[in-house]
């Protein structure tokens, strides 16, 4: 569903959605995939400002998701959760005063909680550069190598004011210049000189692995049912190991998310489905056999039954 205000410039679009990763998809010049991992009906909604060389918005999220994201190359996001508690970039936990970080072109994973909203801005980088070089201000380019960054209390109130103001004000009664030069200096306030995040704990790197090798395996055999000896077995890791790794970076047991994960590509594969495909046809096709427990497991998950997305008419 999509609404679009009136004005010229900026401008300015609302955009809702009732399954999670048509949300995904709404977001202009993303990459993402969304994985729906708490139980019930979803909704999203996404306001969003193109500048000329920025772009804004904010996004509200109702259930707990999994994200898989990339922004255009040449590019820099700052991602401003309202809350950061239960909230997670690449298996890492935001702390109280952390915003998100990180450069256009490269893949990154988002674990949000449910009734989640995050302030987001990306801006082309030769931008960036020429206007902390007219202010005289020195990036600290720590943000590359750390996606998780410590900010001043008032500073990010600041930022998080200007955003709100800009996405929630009155469309073509301000320059876009005027938002943009307001924007970058905020922005510059975030990105120079200030302390990183602390560092991560020795066993980070090693859990982080054990979580992205069942990913990728889970991605090749998904279509089938995996074990958790199958897991173990491939990472070379105990059970127990294989737990702590899964829920210190996602926040789900290795369980939870191999029954996510089918369930929620089952969903895609529902809404994209042929005219002539059944439920049956594509709940076997990926390891569902008992249909009786794949439709409670479904409709449990989504709010709806597998036949209500197959039959439903966006």
């Amino acid at each position: 569903m999509t609404l679009t205000s009136q004005g010229v410039a900026p401008k300015k679009c609302i955009q809702e959605a009732f399954d999670a990763d048509e949300h995904a998809q709404n977001l202009t010049r993303w990459q993402q995939q969304y994985d729906q991992l708490s139980p019930g009906r979803f909704y999203g909604r996404l306001d969003e400002i193109e500048l000329s060389a920025m772009q804004v918005f904010k996004e509200h999220t109702g259930q707990a998701l999994r994200q898989d994201c990339r922004v255009w190359a040449d590019s820099l996001w700052l991602g401003i959760p309202t809350r950061a508690t239960g909230s997670r970039i690449n298996g890492q936990m935001l702390e109280k005063h952390e915003v998100m970080c990180h450069p256009g072109g490269h893949d990154f994973e988002l674990v949000t909680p449910e009734a989640f909203d995050i302030y987001g801005l990306v801006i082309r980088m030769p931008i960036l550069q020429a206007a902390a070089h007219r202010q005289g201000v020195i990036l600290d380019n720590e943000w590359q190598g750390s996606p998780r960054r410590r900010v001043a209390p008032d500073t990010l109130h600041a930022v998080s004011f200007l955003l709100e103001r800009l996405l929630s004000h009155q469309q073509g009664t301000i320059a876009e210049n005027v938002h943009q030069d307001i924007l970058l200096t905020g922005l510059l306030e975030v990105l120079q000189a200030n302390p990183v995040s602390h560092e991560l704990p020795p066993s980070y790197a090693h859990r982080k692995a054990v979580v992205d090798r069942v990913k990728y395996y889970v991605d090749e055999h998904l279509e089938g049912p995996v074990t958790m000896d199958t897991l173990c077995e491939l990472t070379h890791v105990s059970r127990r190991t294989l737990q702590y790794s899964f829920t210190s970076i996602l926040g789900i047991s290795p369980l939870q998310f191999l029954r996510l994960t089918r369930l929620n590509r089952v969903r895609r594969a529902l809404r994209k489905a042929a005219p002539h495909q059944t439920v049956t046809d594509i709940a076997t096709h990926w390891g569902f056999w008992h249909l009786g427990q794949f439709s409670h497991d479904y409709k449990q998950q989504f709010g709806e039954s597998p036949s209500q997305t197959l039959n439903r008419i966006d």
